[in-house]
Parts: C-alpha cells; structure tokens; sequence
C-alpha cells in the first residue's frame, strides 16, 4: 500500500492505495468506524489487494488525518470524491465499518454513479423512519455525556465494547491511544452530530451487503439491521464469535462474505 495525503483547506488527509494490474479489477474502498483508523482494516487489505485495487483512509479528524480542523458528511464526500479521483477510479466497492457505513451512504447520496456496490459492516441505515425520539436525543448528546467519564476508563470500555477477540480489543486501545480526552469526546459529537444533520431517506441504486457482529452490544445496531434487511430485503449475513469491530474479531469470516459479494457484481 503506497501512502498518499490530500490537502484540503482544512487540512491533510492521509489514505492509502495499492493498485492491480489489472485494468478491470474491482476497487474496494475502506472505511472504518468512528475514533478507528484504516488499521482495522489489515486483514482485509491483506486479502484482497492481490486481486483488487485497494483504498483505506484516515478519516477527517482520525488517525493520522489530524489535525483537522473539523468535518462534515457533504464535505467528506468531496474528499472521497477527489481521492478517487486522484486514482483514476471511475466506480468503487465501499465497505463501511460502522461510521464508515454512515460515510459511505453520504456518498452514495450525492455521487450514486460512483459506487459499483456497498457492504456495511456494524453500521446503521440512513432513512429518519428508522430512528426512534430517544435514539436522536441520546445521538444529540454523545459529547458531553462522554466528558463524564475518566479518559481511561472510557477508552478500556469502548475497546472491550466493540471486541470479543483480544486481537481487536488491542487494536482498537491502539486507535484509541493517541486521543487526548476533548479530542475523543469532541469527535464522537462531530462523528453522531454529522450523521444526524446528513440522514435522509435515501434508496441506494448498487447492491448491498449487510452485516453484523452477533456479540455486537454498541446502541441497537443489531435492531437497526435487522428491520434494514426487512424492509430493503438486502442480504444480512451475522458473523460469530464477533462483535462490533467484526471484521477485526473475525476477519476470515467477514472476507469471505465480502469475497462472496464481489462475485456477484461480475
């Protein structure tokens, strides 16, 4: 993976590609999930790259993508759109974990013609139906409800929240780590804030590929996914002995389904 940074007038972004030699391989572009960086993703890189080009970033205001000074859902998109545009890519597969499926679908919302197909992974639908009175309140408040906690209880407790494997609650503590305790707090307001401003019901015109961790205890995720597959009839496919950061808990599991995916889009 060759490390590549965009500029943009709020700052730089860091993302990384490795492209295929061959010219009608598929693109598959990584997002991780909120306070994460695009090391969630190695086993998948690791997977697919041989046979895909691949893209992961860090998002605006994560990872190495810091500082920044802040960010929102139409102006990430953009930068999504120049990354891509800046790898001569026409179309690609977006694989969102959690808020990397909230991006993803802001893509999708306003540039539909560039996304071959979308796989969700622990994330939740856009669409305002779907979202209860208390489920915005509690969204609304994230920042200043996190500020109440001790910085390394917090960190201890998201980490073990979102892992089963030992595999991803160190990986997820090594994300975490570089997050003084505002900085953390801030961007889970930004992170939930966005979301909410952006939401709309939205039909997504590329196939999809739903999935979950089945320990996955963050908010209602599992909820919202199954009542996403009901009404959408997307495939949902729910990984064992994972939880929310599936795809690090059970990265064969999870690639399998995604490999299964791709061949589809053939």
């Amino acid at each position: 993976m060759k490390e590549k940074v965009l500029k943009t007038h709020k700052g730089v972004i860091h993302y990384w590609y490795a492209k295929n030699e061959d010219k009608n391989a598929n693109t598959i572009f990584f997002l991780h999930g909120l306070t994460a960086d695009h090391s969630m993703f190695e086993e998948q890189i690791a997977c697919f790259k041989e046979e895909h080009n691949v893209l992961a970033w860090d998002a605006p205001a994560h990872g190495k993508s810091r500082p920044f000074e802040t960010f929102n859902f139409e102006d990430s998109s953009e930068y999504i759109r120049d990354i891509i545009n800046e790898c001569s890519i026409d179309k690609a597969v977006f694989v969102g974990q959690s808020l990397g499926g909230y991006f993803s679908q802001s893509f999708i919302k306003r540039y539909p013609e560039r996304v071959k197909g979308f796989v969700s992974i622990d994330s939740t639908p856009y669409g305002h139906t779907y979202y209860s009175k208390l489920d915005i309140w509690i969204l609304k408040r994230i920042e200043w409800m996190a500020m109440c906690y001790p910085l390394r209880w917090m960190k201890r407790a998201m980490a073990k929240r979102v892992s089963v494997s030992k595999r991803a609650y160190d990986n997820m503590m090594q994300m975490l780590s570089i997050y003084e305790k505002r900085e953390l707090c801030h961007l889970m307001g930004l992170g939930y804030a966005g979301f909410l401003q952006d939401n709309c019901d939205l039909e997504i015109p590329c196939p999809v590929q739903l999935i979950y961790g089945e320990k996955d205890k963050t908010g209602k995720v599992k909820d919202y996914n199954r009542e996403w597959a009901k009404r959408t009839h997307y495939p949902l496919q729910i990984i064992n002995d994972a939880a929310h950061n599936a795809n690090v808990d059970n990265p064969q599991a999870v690639n399998d389904c995604i490999r299964s995916f791709l061949a589809t889009l053939q």
